[in-house]
């Protein structure tokens, strides 16, 4: 019988998952701060833990399983823009309420058009304030935390095991790391679990004052109050891995030490484009709504994810679009009026074993290649493949780019004789403007549509 296995990354190692109730398997995975459209990298995660989901409801059943992601609407950056929006004396608390909900919805839609179910709750942190304070009160009473100057603050010498998960010691994480120097804290990296917040700014009252909570422990308060004491998966992109997730154990396993928290703990490994960081410097900074305005398929983007083991970074090309795109179409020709047949072992295997969605991308290629078009179907659909969901972009059909090819290919011949290639110049740059590939050689040319083709712009072409 397969059992799942998942890398540890508190352990350092890879474990059988044995949920501590099989009739309820939860996972809690961290959720976007919503003030902007998610960029490619937000995607990751949601990709990753959307395939992690589909298993254990393939393994647990749909109605055994728990999975959670968050939101936080309530943070500095979000403060920042609305205050950008609206100026001094505009309302802020009402601008504020209008970015989180819209983009908390820009981010539903943008996620969905790659394929990823919905969690089965997603708590927003404003909606937790009174759990928050709660739990802030039973720190402070337990030793764990402390009051300075309307602050309330963590005290990381008070939990020993500090620094266990990202295999840090206190010094390291000094040297290492932007502490932020403030006088009330008894040890630099003492962080804050309750902070004063001005009139104008998001606040609630509390017996510290009128403030706001810290980061950190919204994610504990709502998976506590949604998850309990003790859970099975924890996870999120290894960005988070320090502080955040260090700080949401230390402050979980002090106010519950009845309970182990999160019992494994997963972290995916972060995006480049074109194998580089993604960055606005470098100008290689897009959001995934920008992908799918261009033309890219959702399912096209899921692909190319899923084709990069989620412990490995993962690089974002053009070249590895167009090589999904032509794998689904073909695939899509191949299953389309056949029904799902029966899972692929060898899939489920490889997504068992610690998520391989690379290999088990691998296994569908073999189920093509063997003609299997009733296994394959249901084996990418484990995936969150060739659904009818995200279908509607292959019924486009493929443009005929073949006379174009022809003619450039002739006008470069002439060109090359005569020394003239301004032709070959303007016919390029309409195809390159119109989104295609240019591809030339000695023996021939060769036109490849991209993800934002627009036939359009070759009408009329002389």
């Amino acid at each position: 019988m397969t059992t799942i296995k998942l890398y540890n990354t508190k352990a350092r190692a890879k474990q059988v998952l044995t949920p501590l109730d099989p009739d309820n398997v939860r996972m809690y995975v961290c959720g976007p701060t919503v003030y902007d459209r998610a960029h490619l990298g937000n995607a990751r995660p949601v990709i990753v833990f959307d395939v992690l989901y589909r298993l254990l409801r393939h393994f647990y059943g749909p109605d055994h399983v728990t999975y959670v992601r968050n939101f936080t609407d309530v943070d500095d950056k979000i403060n920042a823009r609305a205050i950008d929006n609206v100026g001094q004396g505009g309302d802020v608390n009402a601008e504020i309420g209008r970015i989180t909900a819209q983009t908390t919805q820009w981010f539903l839609d943008d996620m969905g058009a790659l394929g990823a179910l919905e969690p089965d709750a997603m708590p927003r942190a404003t909606q937790y304030i009174p759990q928050m304070i709660a739990m802030i009160e039973d720190l402070i009473a337990k030793g764990h935390a402390y009051e300075a100057e309307g602050h309330v603050l963590f005290s990381v010498e008070s939990y020993k095991e500090y620094g266990h998960l990202s295999g840090r010691t206190v010094d390291d994480m000094i040297a290492g790391s932007r502490v932020e120097v403030a006088p009330y804290k008894r040890n630099p990296m003492d962080f804050v679990l309750w902070k004063p917040s001005s009139e104008e700014l998001p606040g609630w009252d509390s017996p510290w004052g009128h403030g706001r909570p810290g980061w950190h422990i919204e994610c504990s308060a709502m998976s506590y109050e949604l998850l309990g004491e003790s859970f099975d998966i924890h996870g999120g992109g290894n960005d988070l891995m320090f502080p955040h997730h260090e700080n949401e154990i230390a402050q979980s396993c002090c106010a519950h030490p009845e309970g182990g928290f999160a019992q494994i703990w997963m972290h995916n490994e972060m995006l480049q484009v074109e194998g580089k960081k993604m960055s606005k410097s470098l100008g290689n900074f897009f959001t995934v709504h920008d992908l799918l305005n261009q033309g890219y398929p959702g399912e096209v983007i899921r692909f190319v994810f899923l084709s990069t083991h989620y412990r490995k970074p993962m690089d974002w090309t053009d070249a590895k679009a167009r090589e999904a795109e032509a794998t689904l179409r073909k695939w899509r020709a191949m299953t389309e009026s056949v029904q799902a047949g029966e899972l692929a072992a060898s899939v489920l295997e490889a997504l068992a074993d610690d998520l391989n969605t690379a290999g088990a991308v691998a296994e569908l290629h073999k189920l093509a290649a063997a003609g299997d078009a009733a296994g394959l179907k249901a084996s990418a659909q484990m995936l969150g493949l060739l659904n009818d969901e995200l279908g509607d972009w292959a019924t486009t059909p493929v443009a005929d780019l073949s006379g174009l090819e022809s003619r450039l290919f002739k006008a470069r011949q002439t060109a090359m004789e005569t020394k003239d290639f301004s032709e070959v110049d303007r016919l390029k740059a309409a195809l390159v403007e119109a989104g295609v590939e240019v591809r030339m050689s000695k023996d021939g040319v060769e036109l490849i549509p991209g993800a934002g083709f627009d036939p359009a712009k070759l009408e009329g072409l002389e």
